[in-house]
């Protein structure tokens, strides 16, 4: 499966603790990530990470782009609260583009949490059939 990874600024070290974890579910998928979310969960976990460009430099369009092809299985974004109402665009996009598709989208650690744990129980193996 592959699975999308974005945090705003003040939540990548939550992401980084979200993916060490779950490093044993996640290591067995393809990982793709906005650039310094990516880095970040590289460093932290030792996994590979696709990476698309800096999220404001476009990397949150790369990834909707690759969700909006079918290409994402499942989307992650950690959302800062008060940050998501000042640069909103980039995950709204990708909120959609998870709509239109019928991709499982996480915006906070309990939703990912539940997404990873769902994975690993192979309750979206439907995705497979659905690409």
């Amino acid at each position: 499966m592959n699975i999308a990874l974005a945090a705003h600024g003040r939540k990548k070290v939550l992401m980084e603790n979200l993916c060490i974890g779950y490093r044993h579910i996640l290591s067995k998928h393809n990982i793709f990530a906005t650039g310094t979310t990516g880095r970040a969960v590289e460093m932290a976990t030792g996994l590979k990470v696709v990476k698309y460009l800096e999220g404001r430099l476009g990397g949150e369009q790369q990834m909707a782009t690759q969700i909006a092809h079918n290409d994402i299985d499942i989307a992650i974004y950690l959302c800062d609260p008060e940050y998501i109402y000042r640069d909103e665009y980039g995950v709204i996009e990708i909120m959609q583009a998870c709509d239109a598709h019928n991709i499982p989208f996480a915006t906070n650690l309990a939703t990912a949490e539940a997404l990873l744990l769902t994975l690993e129980r192979g309750d979206l193996n439907w995705r497979e059939i659905a690409r």
